[in-house]
Order: C-alpha cells, then sequence, then structure tokens
C-alpha cells in the first residue's frame, strides 16, 4: 500500500445466496481527501459501505486500514483505531441535551467501549470545556442546553458530526450526510464537512451531485457491483458510461 492510501480493499466481493451484490472491488482512499461513492440504485455502494465499516463481512476479499489487514475486525476496534463512522457509531441519545451527548462520546473516547454512567457529576464537568470546542465547531452553540430529540433535521446531523469528531477520528466515513435535508440544510452541512475534513479523511456515500462536485476529490462510481469509472467531478461527470449509467438513471 502506498503511504498516501489510508484505507484500501482489494478484491472486495459479498455475494448474497448466489446475488453479487459488490464484485471484486479495488478501492483506494488516499490520505487527507474527500472520496465520494456515488452510483445509481442496486449499484452496490451501500453494501460497499457496510463492508468497509464491518458491518457485512466479506465473501471474498480483503479491507486495510493504514496498511493493516482489517478484514473482519470488530466495529468497535476499528473505530478505536479512528476508523469511524457517523450516524451509525455516534453515542446521540434523544433526551439528553447536546452538551451531554458531547460529553458522553468524549467520555467513551476516554474510557473505551464502556461508559461509567455513575461518575460524579464533578468528573463530568471536567469534559464541559472539550464538549463546547466541538460544539462550537459544528455549530451548534446556541442549542448547547437543547434535547436532542428536539433540534431540527439538520442539526441532529451537526449533532452526530460532534459526537463523531468525539472519537478523534482519522477517517470518517459517512452514510449519506446530507439526505432528506432542505436547501438551507444541505449548504449548512456541506459547509460543515469541508470544514471539519481538515487534516483527516472523509468517506462518503452521497446521491446529491451537488454536494458530491463541491466535497470530493475522488469521485467512484458503481454500477451493479462494480467500479464503473473514477476520478474527480469534471471527469467522472463527462464519461459516457456514467451518463448512461448513472445521470440517466437518476440518483434516488
Amino acid at each position: 500500500m502506498s503511504d498516501d492510501v489510508i484505507l484500501e480493499t482489494r478484491g472486495l466481493t459479498k455475494e448474497f445466496k448466489g446475488f453479487v451484490a459488490v464484485n471484486n472491488v479495488a478501492l483506494r482512499v488516499r490520505r487527507g481527501t474527500i472520496h465520494a461513492l456515488i452510483g445509481p440504485n442496486g449499484a452496490g455502494k451501500t453494501t460497499c459501505f457496510n463492508l468497509l465499516t464491518h458491518f457485512l463481512e466479506p465473501t471474498r476479499g480483503s479491507i486495510f486500514y493504514k496498511g493493516n489487514d482489517i478484514t473482519g475486525s470488530p466495529p468497535a476496534r476499528i473505530a478505536r483505531a479512528g476508523l469511524v463512522r457517523s450516524f451509525q457509531i455516534s453515542a446521540v441519545f434523544p433526551h439528553l441535551t447536546v452538551l451531554e451527548n458531547v460529553r458522553i462520546a468524549l467520555q467513551r473516547k476516554k474510557r473505551g467501549p464502556s461508559f461509567d454512567f455513575w461518575v460524579s457529576e464533578k468528573t463530568l464537568e471536567q469534559l464541559n470545556s472539550p464538549a463546547r470546542e466541538l460544539i462550537h465547531a459544528v455549530g451548534l452553540e446556541e442549542f448547547e442546553g437543547t434535547i436532542a430529540v428536539e433540534l431540527p433535521y439538520g442539526r441532529k446531523r451537526a449533532l452526530e458530526i460532534a459526537t463523531t469528531l468525539a472519537l478523534d477520528p482519522e477517517v470518517m466515513l459517512l452514510d449519506e450526510p446530507t439526505a432528506g435535508m432542505t436547501h438551507s440544510d444541505v449548504e449548512r452541512i456541506t459547509a460543515l464537512v469541508k470544514r471539519v475534513s481538515a487534516n483527516r479523511t472523509v468517506l462518503m456515500v452521497e446521491h446529491n451531485l451537488s454536494v458530491v462536485s463541491t466535497l470530493s476529490n475522488t469521485i467512484t462510481v458503481l454500477q451493479r457491483g462494480e467500479i464503473l469509472a473514477e476520478g474527480d467531478y469534471a471527469s467522472v461527470s463527462k464519461n459516457p458510461q456514467v451518463v448512461e449509467a448513472y445521470l440517466g438513471a437518476g440518483h434516488g
């Protein structure tokens, strides 16, 4: 593996009772970039993402993170190593405040996979300062005392990103970060992803091509479980096969 490649798959394949959902995918995510995984419905991008984040086991192939073979490793172990899937592993509790949620995520980073819910309030208050730094980073200062379930949808996503950042990820894996959002929320989360990607790597599955074009350094297009094309947005968007298979088919 090249030093500038932080996440790589070799021959990644997933079969479901004879149906090949992901077929021999060789993905190379370069350190410090934003890499988008796109494709029409049924292309295999969600399955591929689930393989990378260890929610599915591959039928064949290998996954490497920082040069180490992590195929089959538990998600929690990989998260502690710095490969963190937002919106799945994030510790967001709907009936706790924004501050309390971020504090718990910081506690998880400090104490590992288990939580100690019975520590004193004074001990927890020691986490207030770093928690507020993260809350500020995602633009939620005015919502610090708001119960998570009461947050507008786009702000909930910002909280999920804050709790992910609390785990100090080296690679953030974002699963459709702007899905279901209003235009203003899409713009806010796009700017947030751009901001928090500084000094880390981002791999995302995203349907919104405007977001993809704004954020991505590299785009991998899947079709029927295989890589159809790869490159920057300018080259991928002009590829006749991509236009036919992806843009022509819609991107729902």
